[in-house]
């Protein structure tokens, strides 16, 4: 399976470790893997994938917002609705859920189809929640 993370970290960098780890476990299933960074790519290329799973990260520790960059990236891949769909937020801080319900609603607002949403805790846990996907 074609599969897109959108990867939306709190802040401009590198995809993080937890993103990596998680991209190991899909591609360790089988699954071909490709990763989109939130902030630098326009998601125009999104519509092309099976399956598109969006991770990021609560914007501070004390506060349940995500980048608005993920809002832009989905919104511009003109046919994600009906996309099956996983949302993954980093544990971080005190407002992690509400972020991971944030996001659930910016995906259903875009008509995505989310079967899967998780709290990452570590790289390993990513990982392991990676071999999942798709089976």
């Amino acid at each position: 399976m074609r599969i897109a993370v959108v990867s939306a970290p709190a802040s401009r960098k590198a995809p993080p470790e937890y993103i990596k780890a998680l991209v190991k476990g899909m591609e360790s299933m089988g699954h071909r893997v490709d990763i989109v960074d939130a902030w630098t790519e326009d998601g125009m290329r999104l519509p092309g994938y099976e399956y598109i799973a969006v991770v990021t990260e609560p914007v501070s520790a004390f506060s349940g917002k995500i980048p608005a960059n993920i809002t832009k990236v989905l919104s511009a891949g003109s046919s994600v609705a009906g996309k099956k769909s996983a949302a993954f937020v980093k544990k971080s801080g005190l407002f992690t859920s509400r972020a991971i319900s944030n996001l659930m609603k910016i995906k259903k607002k875009e008509g995505m189809v989310v079967n899967w949403s998780d709290i990452l805790l570590s790289g390993p846990h990513a990982e392991a929640l990676g071999k999942h996907i798709g089976a």
